[in-house]
């Protein structure tokens, strides 16, 4: 069962959460104000924390912010006591990370049912977390290898050729190799890129200060870079042609390089996904104190099915189609677009149109 710490600076009531915790078969430990408390969690480990509001020497909305800025207690699920049941009280506990609370007096089924329902969900939370890194590791073990090894034998390849038969080779045949060691260099160096961009957010999903400090700001004028930018990923998909850009002018509260970086993933999608001669559009418009971006394309599409499933290294029907690119741009777009306060919608008729929308506050300010 569990191991579960109590915190409750009356004697008689932490003896009887005590006594009733430890029949239903949980290891409990006690503490009689909020500065022992503290030194308990950390040398017990606790699964839950019962813990009363009004207590000396440390009160329980100090023990709560104190243990959520510790990483090892951020998700452990925390129970307040109170005796009283005022709304803004429990606001208080509930802004500062509370999962539940109880009112003082308490039934035995209340108390029960609030440590069980808690222990449950976390299990479940646990269990889900635990599915999802599964699936990254084996996503990432199947794709890395590919996205990285796949280019470095082109380099490889042209190189060992350029070294051995230098003495034979056409000046345009020399320039058609270099051009396909560029070519493979610049994929390989996308691909480490954004797997770097992804492990710096991913250590920085805890730190959402220090994550908005790095990642989010404003853009004044982005119509004329990103144009440039878009065709150029055009041209190198041998593509120009089928590319239509409509960009009104309007601010964005995203810092320039991220808002390119997130369109440029975007855009290569859609060319990669898409056989040339079918269109791929990208519009942005201004409305209020929002502006929506919309890259859209005609290639194969997805399912409703894949569309939910999207994450980070994955990709469908690699057996079916050869592809570059791990899936891991898009995971690091919804990133990107979350932490700026805007949102991503996905909409895909298979074989006819795939719509990749954003939407995002043109100020900081409203951002914020």
């Amino acid at each position: 069962m569990a191991t579960i710490l109590v915190i409750e600076d009356e004697q008689d009531i932490c003896e009887i959460i005590s006594e009733i915790l430890s029949e239903a078969e949980h290891t409990v430990f006690t503490a009689p104000n909020g500065r022992i408390g503290v030194e308990r969690a950390q040398e017990t480990a606790p699964d839950l924390i019962i813990c009363d509001i009004m207590m000396p020497e440390l009160d329980g909305y100090g023990v709560l912010s104190y243990l959520r800025s510790q990483p090892r207690f951020q998700t452990v699920p925390f129970i307040f006591l109170t005796a009283k049941a005022e709304k803004q009280q429990v606001r208080e506990g509930m802004n500062l990370g509370a999962d539940d609370y109880l009112s003082k007096p308490f039934t035995i089924t209340e108390l029960i049912g609030a440590v069980e329902a808690r222990l449950e969900k976390q299990q479940l939370w646990e269990e889900s977390s635990n599915h999802r890194l599964g699936e990254l590791r084996q996503n990432l073990t199947r794709s890395l290898p590919h996205e990285l090894l796949t280019p470095l034998n082109g380099i490889l390849g042209y190189a060992t050729f350029l070294c051995e038969e230098h003495e034979e080779i056409e000046p345009q045949d020399v320039y058609d190799m270099g051009m396909g060691i560029r070519a493979s260099a610049e994929r390989l160096y996308h691909s480490i890129q954004n797997f770097l961009l992804y492990a710096q957010l991913e250590l920085l999903k805890e730190d959402l200060e220090r994550s908005r400090e790095l990642f989010t700001g404003q853009m004044e004028q982005p119509t004329g870079t990103v144009s440039a930018r878009i065709t150029a990923i055009a041209q190198r998909h041998h593509r120009a042609q089928d590319l239509a850009i409509s960009l009104q002018d309007s601010p964005v509260a995203m810092p320039e390089t991220w808002f390119i970086k997130v369109l440029e993933e975007l855009v290569d999608n859609a060319f990669k996904f898409s056989e040339a001669g079918t269109p791929v559009k990208v519009e942005l418009t201004a409305s209020g104190e929002q502006v929506q971006v919309t890259v859209s394309d005609r290639g194969r599409g997805l399912q409703p099915a894949q569309i939910k499933q999207l994450g980070a290294y994955e990709q469908f029907d690699r057996k079916l189609y050869e592809q570059q690119g791990s899936g891991l741009g898009l995971e690091i777009v919804q990133r990107i677009i979350k932490l700026n306060q805007g949102t991503l919608t996905l909409e895909s008729q298979p074989g006819e149109l795939t719509q990749v929308r954003l939407t995002l506050p043109t100020q900081l300010s409203a951002a914020v």
